[in-house]
């Protein structure tokens, strides 16, 4: 019961909602709707912040579905428990609290340097074991940096993007950053998972409902003028910015790189 994960996000210590509302057994759409009204609450003051408390996010779930979630400061783990009355809450309090001081404490350890030590031999030792292991952290950050590159390249491009994309086109930026796979393969892909009609018919390689419902992939309706003077619909499927993101997050999986591969 209290295996409760503290995310250290730029040194600010973190929970998530979900974690939370298991510990104090909660339905997790209640603990939302409860953080929500707190939300609203601080926002109509002047003088308070709701990210102080409550930051925004987002998790995948079992079905591959984003759905929201919510990250938790000491301060919003504070205004929860004060919610809360019995045994669980003084559990909650009790658990989140000796969590935040236990990372709090590794945090102050690692920022620990050689000039705080007062005996000189002491000293000196941590401070040729701080160059040592500077020197060895340089090297692998250099290392981690090279083998790293195209995934970055890759998620830079897909978060960067604010405009749909053909099918197409993110089959290149895939083969640019290591999947090897292209814009057939990549439809044969989405139409066998469920994201592009397969029936044969006027409404092929559209999006179905589940991507509709999702936001991921949009129809864009165009014309075409026809030698003999007929003009017709054309109807061609492309992926929106949410939906680049979406999509790398399960092209990510070596599951789904194998089925690309």
């Amino acid at each position: 019961m209290n295996n409760l994960r503290i995310i250290n996000q730029n040194n600010q210590f973190l929970v998530e909602s979900r974690e939370v509302a298991e510990l104090i057994e909660k339905k997790h759409d209640n603990l939302l709707r409860d953080i929500r009204g707190y939300k609203k609450i601080l926002e109509d003051s002047s003088n308070l912040k709701s990210q102080d408390f409550f930051i925004e996010s987002t998790y995948i779930n079992t079905q591959n579905k984003i759905q929201p979630c919510y990250l938790l400061t000491k301060k919003g783990c504070d205004m929860v428990a004060n919610k809360m009355t019995g045994e669980k809450g003084i559990i909650f309090t009790a658990i989140y609290v000796t969590k935040f001081e236990e990372m709090e404490q590794e945090l102050k350890e690692q920022l620990k340097c050689s000039y705080m030590i007062d005996d000189p031999i002491e000293r000196a030792k941590c401070w040729i074991k701080e160059q040592e292991e500077s020197q060895s952290l340089i090297k692998k950050k250099d290392n981690i940096i090279q083998l790293q590159q195209p995934k970055v390249l890759f998620a830079d491009s897909v978060a960067s993007s604010n405009d749909s994309i053909l099918v197409g086109e993110l089959a290149k930026l895939l083969k640019q950053n290591g999947i090897d796979t292209g814009e057939k393969r990549l439809f044969t892909w989405l139409r066998d998972n469920g994201y592009l009609i397969k029936r044969k018919g006027e409404d092929y390689n559209t999006p179905t409902q589940k991507s509709v419902n999702l936001g991921v992939i949009e129809t864009k309706e165009g014309t075409r003028v026809h030698p003999n003077g007929y003009v017709s619909v054309t109807k061609t499927p492309k992926i929106t910015g949410k939906g680049q993101v979406y999509f790398i997050n399960k092209f990510k999986s070596s599951k789904q790189l194998s089925i690309l591969n």
